[in-house]
């Protein structure tokens, strides 16, 4: 299998030129070095992807990050902040996984025997245990999906990293700060680390420590409990591979993933919005995003 993208802190002359614009939503204003990922919210499916075709939409949206971009979009254009996001359905390609994350299951020839990424970077199952491939794809099937879905996102994503930086002359002393957004499921399933326990509102994560400063990771999390969400730290979720891969605080990118419970703004078993929650939900999620790109300043 192919590697994966690495990210890169090292900004680039004119980078706007070369920038996608199927993933790249917005390069930002420059009025703070903070960029935003949201990497589940798409639910088309690419080409390759036979395989979902005309499966219900419940199953198909079970676990898709249904309406993030929505819920974040109005705060991230009001406060200038650059931010990336994907079309593309993370059963078909998971961006928060590394191109490696498959399995015997789900693309032939793979190394890793069966069961090792049930949910990598092309699903086999979804977390309620729904089976999603009767066989794995080929190698070719693979290979495509990675060139029109994983790789794009990723590139997206260190070229924002260096137009955000490279509009300050400061910008390689200081860290760039990212914010990874997603949505969880109230209630943890079998399939999750935390089965049968209700979930926080907000649960966010910093890979342990490990990708972000400890005053960044408290930032976003006093900046979600000041909207009154009841926050937990780094369970059941720690951060996924977005984390791992980009939060490297000793070289200058701090990473922070933020889950929204979805019981906040939709029904969990039609997957549509409930108009009597999603406006609130979406007014203080949006000063939380404000609260932290307030407080961001290049001296942290």
């Amino acid at each position: 299998m192919s590697s994966t993208v690495k990210p890169s802190l090292k900004a680039k002359k004119n980078s706007a030129n070369i920038l996608r614009p199927d993933f790249v939503q917005s390069l930002g204003d420059g009025s703070r070095p903070l960029i935003v990922t949201v990497p589940h919210s798409g639910e088309n499916l690419p080409p390759e992807a036979t395989w979902l075709q005309g499966l219900d939409e419940r199953l198909l949206m079970y676990d898709v990050d249904r309406y993030v971009d929505d819920l974040y979009s109005t705060s991230l254009s009001g406060n200038g902040i650059a931010w990336v996001k994907t079309q593309w359905h993370r059963y078909a390609c998971d961006l928060n996984r590394l191109e490696t994350d498959v399995d015997q299951a789900s693309v032939v020839g793979a190394s890793e025997p069966v069961g090792r990424h049930p949910r990598g970077l092309h699903w086999s199952k979804t977390t309620m245990g729904d089976v999603l491939m009767l066989k794995p794809i080929s190698i070719e099937t693979h290979r495509a999906i990675v060139q029109r879905c994983f790789r794009p996102f990723h590139e997206a994503v260190a070229e924002v990293a260096e137009a955000v930086r490279s509009k300050d002359e400061r910008s390689a002393a200081h860290p760039l700060f990212h914010l990874d957004l997603h949505s969880m499921p109230s209630l943890g399933t079998s399939e999750h680390r935390d089965p049968g326990e209700l979930r926080a509102d907000l649960v966010i994560s910093n890979q342990d420590g490990k990708s972000s400063s400890s005053e960044f990771f408290e930032l976003v999390c006093q900046a979600g409990r000041a909207q009154g969400f009841k926050v937990r730290e780094n369970w059941p979720y720690k951060g996924g591979r977005i984390t791992e891969t980009y939060g490297r605080p000793r070289d200058g990118w701090q990473t922070v993933q933020i889950e929204l419970n979805r019981k906040l703004y939709m029904d969990e078993v039609s997957k549509h919005k409930v108009d009597s929650l999603y406006s609130a939900t979406q007014i203080r999620v949006g000063e939380m995003l404000t609260d932290i790109h307030r407080r961001i300043s290049v001296t942290n």
